[in-house]
């Protein structure tokens, strides 16, 4: 998606599975309007198919949490509290220059009021590992802050829905047919390949537009 639309991105954190693929990864994302985009993309995303790593071609359902968070910019006061941080050094799992895999160049930050743990790995030295760190912890405390505040919204108006992974937002379903369902939405599309190939426009406008829609309602 963001290389149809033209976005420079940025790795800034991979762990790989335990047997195969990637366990989670963290990208930056830049572009105009990039955040009001992707966070139609926020929630739980659910694959069906026949999956390639078993002999005996079953089915494999499979989920993915996807995460958007808008970046702190400089000029937002995020105050990090270094006494509750904890700050860890590792060395890196992934591809970066010769100081990979023989310094602790990964960085690990933990926020111990809240339980937030990130890291990155991908820059070639330590102080850029815990810069860009930095950087994405004070982007999930300042979601953080922003979901507290539409919580408290909700609760006033006597609303309060929670997001877990049995709240699936989207179906991939590639055996025994082929079709990608919105649930909050009900879009969907019969051609899946294109969808993951990164053809997301018309499920994100569907759900900006439902979003809009809802907002209208209630104001």
């Amino acid at each position: 998606w963001s290389e149809r639309h033209r976005f420079p991105t940025e790795i800034l954190d991979q762990q790989e599975g335990e047997q195969a693929g990637l366990k989670s990864v963290t990208v930056a994302i830049n572009g105009r309007r990039a955040y009001g985009w992707l966070r139609a993309e926020r929630g739980v995303h659910r694959l069906v198919r026949i999956s390639p790593f078993d002999s005996q071609n079953r089915r494999q359902t499979t989920f993915a949490l996807v995460e958007v968070l808008p970046e702190a910019d400089d000029d937002v006061e995020i105050e990090l509290d270094w006494d509750v941080i904890r700050v860890d050094t590792y060395r890196s799992q992934g591809a970066g220059g010769q100081h990979v895999n023989k310094t602790d160049s990964a960085v690990r930050l933990t926020h111990q009021p809240s339980g937030i743990v990130v890291q990155s790995q991908n820059e070639r030295s330590q102080t850029q590992n815990k810069e860009m760190a930095i950087k994405v912890l004070k982007s999930r405390l300042l979601e953080r802050a922003l979901e507290e505040k539409e919580a408290e919204v909700r609760k006033l108006k006597g609303e309060h829905v929670e997001a877990g992974w049995g709240n699936q937002i989207r179906s991939y379903v590639l055996h025994p047919y082929q079709m990608v369902k919105d649930l909050r939405t009900n879009h969907e599309t019969g051609n899946t390949s294109a969808v993951l190939d990164g053809d997301l426009d018309a499920f994100m406008q569907a759900e900006l537009e439902r979003v809009i829609g809802a907002d209208a309602e209630e104001a």
